[in-house]
C-alpha cells in the first residue's frame, strides 16, 4: 500500500497507470470521466501526459526536476570565488564571521540567509540526526494466585471461517475470561458484544471458575465501559460493586497491558480460525 510520507506532496502513480490511462484515452473510445474514475487521477495529469505520449512508456517516464539553467538570482561565480578562498584559509570561520569579511572587504551585498542556504548547499551546517529514546515499557506484575485478576476481552470471529449455511449477514463474538496466574481460560461465543453479554459472560465465567477474582482486568471497549465522561454507571460496573471485585481498566491504545488475552487471540487465530470452518 501506498503512503504519503510528510516530505511528498502528492501519491506517486506508477508507469503502468500512465501508460495504461493515455493508451485507453488515445482510443477516443471512453469519455475523461470515466478514464479519471477507473485510475483515480486528474484530468489535468492526464492533458499533461498525452502532450509527450508516443505510444511508449518510456516516453512518460519521471523527468528530473533539476534546473536547467541557473537561477537569475542564483550566487554568481565570483561570490562563490570569494566563499570558497575564505573558507579554505580558515575552515573554522563561523558564518556570522565569513559575512561580515564579505561584507567589508568584498562588497557583498546579499542577505545572511541567503549566505546560509548557499553553504547549507554546499555541505556546511547539516542537521545532526538525533536519536530518539526507545521506550521500555514497565515490567508488569503478573498476579500469582488463583482468583487474584482476571483478563477479560472480546474477539470478532472472522466470517472466512464460517460455513456457507451461516453466511446470513449474522456476526459472531468470543468472549475470553482468562486467570493470570494458571493461564486457564473460559470461552464464551454470542451473536452480539454489549454490556449485557458482557455481564452474562463473567457471571458464566464464574460458575465455570468455580471462584470469584478479586480483579477483572478490561480494555476500555464500550461493551466494558463509558467511552464519555457520565453520572451513569456501567452495567459491568454494576455487577462488579454487587459481587465486590475491583473492575481495573488497561491504559488507552496500549493492549499489551491485556497481553494474556491478546495472546489468546493469536493463538485461536493460528490454531483454529485461519484453518478450520464451521459446520
Amino acid at each position: 500500500m501506498n503512503t504519503i510520507t510528510k516530505t511528498q506532496r502528492y501519491l506517486p502513480l506508477d508507469l503502468s497507470t500512465k501508460y495504461n490511462a493515455c493508451k485507453l484515452y488515445a482510443t477516443n473510445q471512453y469519455k475523461i470521466s470515466f478514464i479519471t474514475r477507473r485510475y483515480k487521477i486528474s484530468k489535468s495529469s492526464l492533458m499533461r501526459w498525452m502532450k509527450r505520449f508516443d505510444e511508449t512508456k518510456e516516453s512518460l517516464m519521471d523527468r528530473s526536476h533539476i534546473p536547467l539553467t541557473p537561477h537569475p538570482n542564483a550566487h554568481n561565480e565570483e561570490e562563490i570565488q570569494w566563499i570558497n578562498n575564505y573558507l579554505r584559509r580558515s575552515f573554522d570561520l563561523s558564518m556570522i564571521e565569513l559575512y561580515t569579511k564579505l561584507r567589508l572587504n568584498q562588497g557583498y551585498t546579499r542577505h545572511p540567509a541567503s549566505l546560509f542556504r548557499f553553504l547549507r548547499k554546499q555541505g556546511f551546517y547539516k542537521q545532526l540526526e538525533t536519536k530518539k529514546k526507545v521506550y521500555v515499557p514497565q515490567p508488569y506484575e503478573t498476579a500469582s494466585t488463583l482468583g487474584a485478576k482476571w483478563q477479560l476481552d472480546v474477539k470478532f470471529v472472522p466470517k472466512h471461517c464460517q460455513a456457507e449455511s451461516l453466511l446470513t449477514g449474522e456476526k459472531f463474538y468470543q468472549y475470553i475470561v482468562l486467570d493470570e496466574a494458571s493461564r486457564e481460560r473460559f470461552i464464551d461465543h454470542y451473536d452480539q458484544y454489549n454490556s449485557t453479554v458482557t455481564c452474562d459472560s463473567i457471571q458464566r465465567a464464574i460458575l465455570y471458575f468455580n471462584y470469584q477474582p478479586k480483579i477483572i482486568q478490561t480494555a476500555n471497549g464500550q461493551e466494558f465501559t463509558h467511552l464519555t465522561q457520565t453520572s451513569r454507571i456501567h452495567p459491568m460496573d454494576l455487577l462488579c460493586q454487587e459481587l465486590g471485585i475491583q473492575h481495573q481498566l488497561i491504559r488507552p491504545r496500549t493492549p499489551r497491558h491485556n497481553g494474556k488475552v491478546e495472546r489468546s487471540h493469536r493463538s485461536d487465530n493460528e490454531r483454529f480460525y485461519s484453518k478450520l470452518k464451521f459446520y
